[in-house]
């Protein structure tokens, strides 16, 4: 039972341990403009308001993925091979809606108008907003994990702190605006030139 919990914590974990080291060095903490993280999306949020202020670019109508970078397709795999993980867990991600409340967050970027300065905070913020609502799924679902697995309830609540952090740190690097990747910051809008 421990080991499918645990082949959970490594679906949402293989996409982006090699993510970790960086976003750890990057300052993730602060925004302010002297961390490294700052400096290296700064101008990518300054060239989507450049594309935002173009009145002939338009935001297109919202579309999800689930959870993002394979997330949302490697959980129903596993679901799909392994019984009692989709008996206990379902076809999707248990926090899928938090996933979608981001996707949101991130179509539009902020409001046509928003700053650099702004969007930087406001995709931040987002993020943050993400990592706090996995880790409320975890400690609604400590009681009946922690029985389906034989674990304590604060057992299941650090596993989801963990995995927590790691759509966290995924979102961070794999988020920034003006990349071309389809979960981008802005992905509503036109690609960046």
């Amino acid at each position: 039972m421990k080991h499918t919990l645990l082949c959970t914590a490594l679906v949402i974990a293989t996409p982006v341990l090699g993510s970790w080291a960086i976003a750890e060095s990057a300052g993730e903490n602060s925004s302010n403009p002297d961390t490294f993280e700052y400096q290296l999306e700064i101008r990518e949020h300054e060239a989507l308001g450049v594309l935002k202020s173009n009145p002939l670019n338009q935001l297109s109508e919202f579309t999800t993925d689930g959870c993002s970078g394979g997330l949302s397709v490697g959980w129903q795999y596993l679901a799909g091979k392994i019984q009692k993980f989709n008996e206990v867990h379902g076809m999707q991600p248990p926090w899928e809606s938090c996933c979608i409340s981001h996707d949101r967050a991130y179509h539009s970027g902020g409001a046509r108008e928003t700053s650099a300065e702004q969007s930087f905070d406001l995709r931040k913020s987002a993020d943050q907003i993400l990592k706090t609502c996995v880790q409320r799924t975890g400690t609604d679902r400590s009681g009946e994990l922690g029985g389906a697995y034989g674990i304590s309830s604060k057992e299941v609540e650090r596993l989801y702190v963990f995995i927590s952090s790691l759509m966290y740190r995924a979102v961070r690097i794999g988020g920034i605006p003006c990349t071309g990747l389809p979960w981008r910051w802005g992905f509503g809008w036109p690609e960046c030139e």
